[in-house]
């Protein structure tokens, strides 16, 4: 009963925050990166921040969630207020960056460190060189989740995935509160979205992303690459569009819609079209997990192949439309 009162909290939330967004003219503008072409209020994932933390808390006071993984999403308060104050001034690099180390480094601190990183052929348990993986991880997975959340429906659908993965894998009833959190939103958000998440619930769930990851992982080394294959979706567009970028001598820094499913969306593929094919690929993400249990080298390996076969059709299908 009290997840239905969540996903009420978070819905009705989400349609407040649209009202006054659009009473004050806090809407998306139009830009070169946009891939909506009407002015949309933005600053729903104000929604699933305050159900998401108030859900946690829930959990931490009945005690059904362990308090040193209670501690470290709770840190996510801290770049949850940055990034909506980004939403409405547009922040500087440097201070989102600081606050994402600051963020990283608190996290960390409260699970403990990150304890070993399996390599498959090698393990690595000095403590700088895995605390160091993890911190730069924290960082990218924040953002790259940030970089994603581009089309109607993609970052919330991934979240919800994560989340019911993460149930049915570990049954830790905070993924319960993570899914009802955003459905809330998504209902909102679906296409055409009435309202945006902006960069407030993005990171948000990014940083809460890389926390399972290096949680899971303590307790058991192999599960960080059942989140890497879970998250492969939306990792793998990131990080080879980032290289791609770096090939061609691109300026990293500038704006751009060259991720995967931006070029879909750009080719002729509607935002609901593009979102329903990343459930599919996800399913079969969530397969290949539960398949190669006992041999993840082989899953990564599966899902690799899957990921960059999935890239190599999108460029034919965004070359033949050029």
């Amino acid at each position: 009963m009290i997840y239905i009162f969540f996903f009420l909290l978070s819905f009705g939330l989400t349609y407040i925050i649209k009202q006054h967004a659009i009473k004050n003219s806090l809407v998306a503008e139009i830009t070169e990166r946009s891939s909506h072409t009407v002015p949309t209020p933005h600053g729903g994932g104000i929604a699933i921040v305050i159900t998401w933390f108030a859900g946690l808390t829930y959990l931490f006071y009945n005690d059904t969630i362990e308090h040193s993984l209670y501690y470290a999403l709770m840190t996510g308060v801290i770049i949850s207020v940055v990034s909506y104050l980004d939403d409405l001034f547009e922040l500087s690099a440097k201070i989102r960056l600081i606050t994402q180390s600051i963020v990283a480094i608190t996290g960390l601190y409260f699970l403990g460190g990150f304890e070993t990183l399996d390599l498959f052929f090698l393990q690595i348990d000095n403590q700088i060189i895995t605390n160091v993986f993890a911190f730069l991880m924290i960082i990218w997975f924040i953002n790259l989740y940030n970089f994603l959340d581009g089309i109607d429906g993609y970052a919330g659908s991934e979240a919800i995935f994560l989340a019911i993965a993460g149930f049915l894998l570990f049954g830790d009833n905070h993924f319960i509160v993570l899914s009802v959190s955003v459905l809330g939103f998504l209902i909102w958000n679906w296409h055409k979205a009435k309202i945006f998440m902006g960069d407030v619930g993005s990171t948000l769930l990014g940083y809460n992303i890389a926390i399972f990851t290096l949680y899971y992982a303590n307790q058991e080394a192999m599960n960080f690459w059942t989140w890497i294959i879970l998250f492969g979706l939306f990792w793998f567009d990131a990080t080879l569009t980032l290289l791609r970028r770096y090939r061609n001598k691109e300026k990293l820094s500038q704006a751009h819609k060259k991720h995967a499913y931006q070029r879909l969306n750009q080719s002729g593929w509607a935002h609901d079209k593009v979102v329903k094919t990343s459930i599919l690929v996800n399913g079969i993400l969530l397969g290949i997990v539960y398949i190669s249990i006992n041999n993840l080298p082989l899953g990564l390996l599966t899902a690799f192949g899957l990921l960059y076969t999935i890239v190599k059709t999108i460029d034919r299908i965004t070359l033949k439309n050029e």
